[in-house]
């Protein structure tokens, strides 16, 4: 990092400040445990002459517990691609307002978890929906392991609850899916012919100033041979829109490439595989009673309004735990 060239090719430059990061913590970690384990040998030492030691050594235990809790999950968050950036989206399910309601709860809890983790949390789109809720939304999230945390979030979320546009009260059940895509290098090998683009701009709808919202710079994106769409909003410029919805499409379409290969690989092996996204992988359910259940890692709390508040980390480590 200290060579006169090093910062000349910023993209390569940031992935291995990114790594060289994510290396000082794991060993700041370590060295913290070690610190622990000899402190609780001096006080185990103590004990047998000053039982009043034994308050300490709890204390000290509880310390290491956390500290091995997180060595652990680094030792998870190992994938090929967990410590990139990634893109959250969010579309809600079939059911109106209530769905695109619902849909707009889960983009707050995870506004909420990107600011309780110090993750950096742009919002790349945002359709609103009249009177409730969001039609979609994407979020741009960026950080430390920000790919590698969030990867398990993929799939459907489902919400049971007394409706509150329901002027009968009744028990309403919606749905509405989460896609995680990571943001793969710049350099990614994707060709991409215009011919096969159908590019739309239109207003912006969200905040930005006045220029925003008076000129045609959001753009969706539509790549015809995959029928994947893309949108960007979040930049005054309609040029910085399209690039960036350009980067999406180019990590989608990876994505999709590397899925695919690993199904003709699973074919050779013989294996049987499943495809997670699509499938109700958890429920956060109001009435009759309070629950948060993940159903892979059968992780559950009764304390859904925390959950709702973004403090999910704890359930996303419990999913990485049984990958």
């Amino acid at each position: 990092m200290n060579e006169e060239n090093f910062w000349n090719d910023t993209s390569k430059a940031s992935m291995l400040n990114k790594e060289l990061t994510a290396l000082k913590k794991e060993i700041k970690d370590t060295q913290e445990v070690t610190s622990v384990l000899s402190d609780l040998k001096e006080y185990l030492e103590l004990v047998k002459e000053d039982e009043k030691s034994l308050e300490e050594i709890e204390n000290n235990l509880n310390e290491l517990n956390s500290k091995l809790n997180e060595l652990e999950i680094a030792c998870f968050l190992n994938g090929p691609y967990d410590n990139l950036n990634c893109f959250l989206e969010i579309h809600p399910g079939a059911g109106g307002t209530e769905s695109c309601d619902w849909a707009s709860m889960l983009l707050r809890m995870y506004k909420r978890f990107c600011e309780r983790e110090e993750f950096k949390c742009e919002v790349i789109d945002e359709q609103k929906e009249d009177p409730a809720g969001i039609k979609s939304a994407t979020l741009k999230i960026s950080g430390l392991n920000a790919y590698g945390y969030l990867k398990g979030e993929q799939g459907v979320h489902r919400l049971v609850r007394i409706s509150p546009f329901d002027s009968n009260k009744r028990r309403h059940t919606s749905f509405a899916s989460v896609t995680i895509t990571p943001e793969f290098d710049n350099k990614i090998d994707i060709e991409i012919n215009e011919s096969d683009l159908k590019i739309d701009v239109y207003h912006s709808s969200g905040a930005g100033g006045q220029s925003v919202n008076t000129s045609n710079s959001a753009v969706r994106i539509t790549h015809l041979p995959s029928k994947i769409v893309v949108t960007c909003q979040v930049e005054r410029s309609q040029l910085k829109n399209k690039e960036m919805a350009l980067n999406m499409l180019k990590s989608k379409l990876y994505q999709k490439e590397l899925e695919k290969q690993n199904k003709e690989l699973a074919k050779v092996k013989g294996e049987q595989t499943s495809i997670n996204f699509g499938s109700q992988i958890r429920s956060y359910i109001l009435e009759p009673y309070t629950l948060v259940k993940d159903y892979r890692s059968n992780y559950e709390t009764s304390e859904v309004d925390k959950v709702l508040d973004g403090n999910i980390k704890e359930m996303m480590e419990s999913i990485l735990k049984v990958k």
